[in-house]
């Protein structure tokens, strides 16, 4: 890991490698490519168009954001960040923002926005627990069409918006490695939206859905092998989170945090009002 370098790209050679990457990991019919004249001219404007190398100097992962203003104060909205398969896992994703995060920083910005599929466990770990960020608001069909991508075809567009306050003590004990506490009367709230099939999996299903201090909302731990065994199944997981968190954000919750049961493998949200 010593040898991966991350720094901003700066040739036209870096930029097209980056739109191959995109395509890798969304694939080849992805048409939401952000192109090499905008990685570029975004830099000139705050943006940042950063990357992974690895010591033979090959693009292995990127972050790509712009810089804006959000009533009346410049923020940062990151847009895109992948890593190649084989580097997933090791902490390539979190040093990307990191950096970025250090590069806006430098212009005097505290707040980072992105989006993410609520459904994508590994996600809500990385940008809960291991950057400290924070959920502000769901949104339905957040880009309305799948883009034409592999990853999120059959699923949707739902997404979460991300708000990270740079300068938060939750952020600084994020990023010192301090796992978010998470008191034993909370991991035993109801889960409100799954239960057991006959088969032994889990399921979701369309309950109650209380008006309790706190509650929990289960996801699959890996949603695209949910998919590929059936899009059927991707799809009620879809509806079923949507259902929950439309409801509890609308009525003065927030998700308070995001764990796997390290016994059953289980992954949760934790909702509080």
């Amino acid at each position: 890991m010593q040898n991966v370098t991350i720094r901003q790209l700066n040739s036209h050679n870096e930029y097209r490698e980056c739109v191959q990457l995109q395509r890798d990991t969304w694939g080849e019919n992805f048409t939401e490519t952000v192109s090499p004249a905008i990685q570029k001219v975004s830099q000139k404007l705050g943006g940042v168009t950063a990357g992974a190398f690895d010591e033979s100097g090959t693009l292995i992962g990127f972050v790509f954001g712009l810089t804006g203003l959000k009533d009346g104060k410049p923020v940062h909205w990151s847009d895109m960040l992948a890593v190649r398969p084989e580097w997933r896992g090791k902490g390539i994703g979190r040093r990307l923002k990191l950096f970025q995060r250090e590069e806006v920083r430098k212009l005097g910005i505290e707040t980072m926005y992105w989006t993410y599929d609520p459904l994508e466990a590994g996600n809500a770990h990385l940008n809960l627990n291991r950057l400290g960020a924070r959920i502000s608001e769901y949104v339905e069909n957040m880009y309305a069409t799948d883009e034409g991508s592999t990853l999120h075809a059959g699923l949707g567009m739902d997404r979460f918006i991300v708000q990270w306050n740079l300068n938060e003590e939750r952020v600084e004990r994020a990023l010192r490695g301090e796992p978010p506490f998470i008191d034993e009367n909370v991991m035993a709230a109801p889960v409100i939206n799954t239960k057991d099939s006959d088969k032994g999996d889990i399921e979701p299903v369309e309950g109650d859905l209380p008006d309790a201090p706190i509650v929990r909302v289960e996801i699959p731990a890996d949603i695209q092998r949910v998919k590929k065994k059936s899009s059927n199944e991707g799809s009620r997981w879809r509806i079923n989170t949507r259902r929950v968190f439309n409801h509890y954000l609308a009525h003065g919750y927030v998700v308070d945090a995001f764990y796997r049961d390290r016994e059953t493998n289980r992954c949760f949200y934790l909702i509080k009002k």
